[in-house]
């Protein structure tokens, strides 16, 4: 089942699965940074509010606003 990043909790471990239609910008930043699709990552950190939401791909630590971390849909492990 896909969801959005900024609905795991800490600890949770994923796939990006794609992302949501229509946010481009986000979408070429987010690539950029390593989020392609098939890449596994592990949610580190959520703050009490849920932003920022911090997560470990690739061997270090990425830290993504709500706003973003909607943008990016995934699949639980």
């Amino acid at each position: 089942m896909k969801k959005n990043l900024a609905d795991l909790t800490t600890g949770s471990r994923g796939r990006v699965a794609g992302y949501v239609s229509g946010f481009k910008e986000y979408k070429q930043r987010l690539m950029s940074m390593g989020l392609v699709p098939n890449t596994t990552f592990t949610v580190t950190r959520v703050a009490p509010m849920g932003d920022p939401v911090e997560i470990c791909i690739r061997d270090y630590n990425l830290s993504l606003r709500k706003d973003e971390a909607r943008t990016v849909l995934v699949e639980g492990l």
